[in-house]
């Protein structure tokens, strides 16, 4: 079994990557940010809260992430592995998926983190809010207000996978298939 975590910042190309890889890999793909949206738009009541902490650009508290995530692992109990996207976000959520995936007897085999500096991804963003219609990627308050997020609280995840050396960077600018075979050399590896 093959568990990536898929790690970035916003607009560094996550879900994009992920919905290659996880075909490419036959892999779950669990993305914190779709399922969060999924319950916003149908306002259920981690939806709602989670609406509240994203509005203002500030990440939703661990052990409603958790939970959530522990939920969808749970809907597919078949699964040869997992990626990961925007999830762990604090060393915490970390330490807590490696003891939820433990208590399953497996692990995660290596983070893969796509590396964009913050001009490229403001222009990411601003360009994404045009074709999707995200509202959090239209403002440009609250895209530097994620980006300073990410790199507070959520970047620091980074050095829990070096410490286990299962931490990967790689470039994440450029076309979408050169980054997926960049990725892909990574993920041959684990």
């Amino acid at each position: 079994m093959k568990n990536i975590v898929l790690f970035g910042p916003p607009g560094a190309g996550k879900g994009t990557q992920a919905d290659v890889l996880k075909d490419k890999y036959n892999l779950v793909h669990i993305s914190t940010g779709d399922v969060f949206r999924f319950n916003m738009k149908n306002d259920t009541e981690l939806g709602v809260l989670a609406k509240s902490y994203i509005e203002k650009g500030q990440l939703v508290p661990d052990q409603v992430t958790i939970n959530m995530l522990e939920a969808e692992v749970a809907k597919n109990p078949q699964a040869k592995g997992f990626i990961f996207d925007g999830f762990p976000r604090t060393e915490s959520q970390a330490e807590a998926l490696d003891a939820f995936l433990a208590k399953k007897e497996v692990t995660i085999n290596g983070m893969i983190a796509l590396e964009v500096n913050e001009d490229e991804l403001k222009v990411r963003l601003a360009e994404r809010a045009k074709t999707s219609g995200r509202a959090d990627d239209a403002d440009p308050i609250v895209i530097q207000k994620r980006i300073d997020t990410y790199n507070a609280e959520t970047a620091p995840v980074k050095g829990y996978y070096e410490k286990q050396n299962k931490y990967y960077g790689v470039n994440g600018v450029g076309s979408i298939e050169g980054i997926t075979t960049l990725i892909s050399n990574v993920v041959d590896k684990l």
